[in-house]
């Protein structure tokens, strides 16, 4: 029979999030790091000698031991314990980041991991297993089978909006597919940071799994080195950076952008109905990280006449959902905070707010706030908003016009 073994086991990897990155430890002991007293950043020395840690990885990768189910098992089911047994932990770290409900935490960032990673167990051996494939007339009699392999050595950046559940998901699935992985926390969460540089080397194998804290230098440095696949989650600016480094090797890699992501809405019929696209609508763009999200609603595009309905329903329901403000995540740090009330101070975007709109300084809070029409050339319809602005553009027509609308943006 002829063996066709397939690059890297990507296809798991991409089946339990992005790619096939993962697995955290470190060669050298990191000293613990240093936080701040303002929020948001982190001061850390890391351990020197990044090439030899990498070495050293593939070194443990080339012995075979990740390829071996058993071994990629423990490692997941090690990421549960972690999840399970430092919950709390868990839970007072990213409130320390980024100010968030535990309620918040558990449903985007430990819950959804724990489900993944659960759902990667149960289909590990069939994900694993050889599949069958075709061969030419030529090859006859021979068989062909595909064999998921391992990409080797995977680098992890992950972000600051959730910095837990953007670490652990792509780590399990690089873990699954049996590579051996360095993971790189956003060092704008230092709390969330440190603890998984304290934790990872406890509930999985340090040998294979390395964590490496520092700030964009460390990254850089990371980049100079040859890997078998990165994965990024972040901004488009340092996305061109990480692909550039990574194209002096060929380096596959996958990028998990943001970008301005519109909500059309073409129609608004029952009461019941308009309810269930308003909640919706809230959920996408308020409750995760206070709209500090890629996947959070950017601006709604809605047909005028439903307008005036769209924008009362909006305002009755946050006024319900959000009594306090701890009842959403704070802005990351001070330098977010005035961006984004830069967004605001222009006086033809101010004078467009019909809900909402007031800051705080002092916790880095802002108030959900809602904008009608401001202009399009203003920094909050060019720029991604990336917190809990959003502005509502009227348009006469329905999707045709609303999705030459977008393209128009897209284009600007």
């Amino acid at each position: 029979s002829v063996s066709l073994p397939r690059s890297a086991f990507g296809c798991l990897a991409y089946l339990t999030h992005v790619g096939s990155p993962a697995c955290s430890t470190q060669a050298k002991p990191v000293p613990a790091p240093s936080i701040h007293p303002s929020m948001g950043t982190m001061e850390e020395k890391p351990a020197l000698g990044l090439g030899s840690l990498v070495s050293s990885l593939r070194v443990v990768y080339k012995s075979g031991r990740t390829k071996d189910l058993s071994w990629r098992r423990s490692q997941l089911n090690g990421l549960i314990r972690l999840l399970t047994e430092k919950e709390e932990e868990i839970f007072d770290a990213l409130h320390d980041d980024l100010g968030k409900h535990r309620t918040e935490s558990f449903r985007d960032e430990v819950g959804v991991v724990v489900k993944s990673i659960k759902h990667t167990l149960q289909n590990l051996e069939k994900w694993a297993a050889p599949e069958k494939a075709p061969t030419p007339l030529v090859s006859f009699p021979a068989t062909a089978l595909v064999l998921p392999e391992p990409l080797g050595v995977v680098l992890i950046f992950s972000c600051w909006n959730l910095p837990l559940g953007l670490a652990l998901e792509p780590l399990s699935g690089a873990l699954a597919a049996g590579n051996a992985v360095v993971l790189k926390p956003s060092e704008l969460a230092p709390a969330t940071a440190a603890f998984l540089a304290a934790n990872i080397p406890r509930y999985l194998d340090a040998e294979a799994v390395k964590v490496v804290l520092g700030a964009a230098e460390i990254g850089q440095e990371l980049m100079e080195h040859r890997w078998d696949k990165v994965l990024f989650t972040g901004g488009a600016r340092v996305g061109r950076i990480i692909m550039t480094k990574a194209a002096k090797y060929l380096t596959p890699v996958a990028l998990e952008l943001g970008s301005k992501c519109p909500c059309i809405v073409d129609w608004l019929d029952s009461k019941r109905d308009s309810q269930v696209a308003v909640n919706r609508i809230i959920g996408a763009k308020w409750s995760t990280c206070a709209g500090q999200a890629c996947i959070a609603i950017d601006y709604i595009l809605v047909e005028e006449q439903f307008a005036p309905i769209l924008i009362e329903l909006l305002k009755s329901t946050l006024e319900r959902l959000f009594t306090k403000p701890e009842d959403m995540a704070r802005i990351l740090n001070e330098r977010q905070f005035n961006r984004l009330c830069g967004l605001l101070e222009d006086h033809k975007v101010s004078r467009s707010i019909v809900h909402g709109g007031d800051v705080d300084p002092k916790t880095l809070s802002i108030e959900p706030t809602i904008l009608l029409n401001p202009p399009l050339d203003s920094d909050v319809m060019t720029e991604e908003i990336f917190g809990p602005l959003l502005p509502i553009i009227t348009v006469h027509q329905s999707t045709t016009t609303a999705a030459t609308f977008h393209r128009s943006q897209q284009s600007s």
